[in-house]
């Protein structure tokens, strides 16, 4: 999460409902709510998202008036995310109204704090706050990539929370394109074909591969490894590497992922290998835009629904598209000898080439931006959606106090498995039972996928049984275990 900023507000039609927040996680939850609010997908306060979204006066010592002594706490269970310094606590303005956001935990069992920010990355089933207090809304923040913890690819590890945002555009507050700043990142020249044929001339590669993250869930190496077999592929990372960056750029204290002497060098290659760490629909991140950005055309594994947001119907190769590495290669090795058709999928940079018309009614709607410190980044969206959320749930539960034979109280909300739905990590090339059972790869992320699942099941059952004590999540977890092993339970 460090060194990025910001996302968007995906223009997927959403539905605004109200959040029970119970410990009870009942019998019939499985479907999504019956009962809603429409909502037009707005969260901060008009006029304008710029100004004091999220800035407002520190409360350090909150006062005790009607006014800042009685709004919402939304208590930030992963202090680390905090987006308000120097203090503890800031009253934030949004839509509905005013809320404080903390980082305090004393404030935890309080009356007011009616809901708990959790950073996916972060959240540990083993250290989560019990019992689970029935006045509280969990709501998760988990934009990153599945492999930080599966426990949330699993319903019973995501249905733990009330309310979600995470890459899936089918979350409460989807942020699938929290790697995009905007069209013209979209529209930048490509290099011309002349400079990319002198780069070429000098021995490089009409493909590039730059990654230093290995043994990933998405099994990539395995595949490059494969491809390379039947094309030229220049890779400069640690994984696969078989040539060196210019000297200053192999130092990644001086060269971030947006240096413009990286971006320079990696632009004069026509096709890059864009390959995501695990494979999720609508986790898709800057290994797919930056190339879109340079002009040069993605071989890509990610998300199987990317076309969806793609600039035009022919901006990017898509390796399962293609049969084997073999049949893509020559796929790629027609393309680079003939310039016409390479330009069609450069199409998307000239006038009007962008008609996606998901993509652009996405990031125009969107409130916030993207590395642009003029706006309001997703982290303050997101918490001026639980503060909407809240504000709305308080008011019905009020409703139904003052007139429960006439208003019913407010139903669950509980996020779905849909809201990112993960799959069990795929081998990068060949089948399963091809890869040796000391395989590195299958010794770690498979038995980590399935991991997850035993984690949420654990955690689900402690709070159904109202435990307050996290340290027996063990006890659960050895439970989970052998009764998923068929073992006998030890007698007692």
């Amino acid at each position: 999460m460090a060194g990025r900023a910001s996302a968007m507000l995906a223009a997927t039609v959403m539905l605004w409902v109200w959040s029970g927040g119970g410990a009870e996680l009942g019998p019939g939850l499985e479907d999504e709510a019956e009962w809603a609010e429409p909502w037009d997908g707005t969260v901060f306060r008009p006029p304008t998202a710029l100004g004091s979204v999220g800035v407002a006066r520190s409360l350090e010592k909150p006062k005790s008036d009607d006014d800042e002594g009685e709004l919402p706490v939304l208590l930030w269970w992963s202090p680390g995310l905090f987006p308000h310094f120097p203090g503890d606590s800031e009253r934030i303005e949004c839509a509905r109204g005013a809320c404080v956001a903390s980082r305090d935990r004393r404030r935890w069992r309080e009356s007011r704090t009616r809901a708990l920010l959790f950073y996916g990355t972060d959240f540990r089933a083993s250290e989560a706050p019990l019992p689970r207090l029935a006045h509280q809304s969990w709501a998760l923040l988990h934009e990153e990539s599945p492999l930080n913890n599966f426990l949330l690819s699993h319903a019973p590890g995501i249905r733990l929370f009330n309310l979600s945002a995470t890459f899936s555009r089918h979350s409460d507050y989807p942020l699938p394109l929290q790697w995009l700043p905007g069209l013209a990142y979209l529209r930048r020249d490509a290099p011309t074909s002349q400079e990319r044929a002198a780069w070429r001339r000098r021995g490089y590669a009409p493909l590039l591969y730059l990654q230093s993250h290995c043994d990933v869930p998405s099994d990539r190496d395995r595949y490059v490894r494969e491809l390379m077999r039947y094309i030229p592929v220049d890779s400069y990372g640690k994984c696969l590497q078989n040539r060196e960056l210019p000297p200053r750029l192999r130092d990644t204290a001086t060269a971030t992922s947006e240096d413009p002497e990286l971006l320079a060098f990696v632009s004069r290659y026509k096709f890059h290998l864009a390959m995501e760490n695990a494979i999720c629909e609508d986790y898709m991140t800057e290994k797919l835009w930056r190339p879109l950005h340079l002009g040069a055309v993605p071989v890509y594994r990610g998300s199987p629904s990317v076309r969806d947001w793609m600039p035009n119907e022919r901006a990017i190769i898509l390796v399962d598209d293609f049969e084997s590495p073999q049949q893509l290669a020559a796929f790629i090795d027609f393309l680079d000898r003939n310039d016409e058709e390479y330009a069609k999928y450069l199409a998307y940079k000239q006038p009007g080439g962008i008609t996606n018309r998901l993509l652009l009614d996405s990031l125009e709607r969107r409130e916030w931006g993207v590395n642009d410190p003029r706006q309001p980044s997703y982290l303050q969206g997101f918490e001026c959606f639980v503060c909407d959320h809240e504000l709305a749930r308080l008011a019905a539960d009020r409703a139904h106090e003052a007139a429960p034979a006439h208003v019913p109280p407010p139903p669950p909300r509980i996020a779905q498995h849909s809201h990112m739905a993960c799959p069990e990590p795929t081998p990068g090339f060949g089948s399963l039972e091809e890869i040796p059972e000391n395989d590195s790869w299958k010794e770690m992320w498979l038995q980590d996928y399935w991991q997850g699942l035993d984690q949420g099941e654990a955690l689900t059952a402690m709070i159904h049984n109202n435990e307050t004590h996290p340290g027996k999540f063990w006890d659960y977890m050895h439970d989970i275990f052998l009764r998923r092993n068929q073992y006998p339970q030890p007698p007692t």
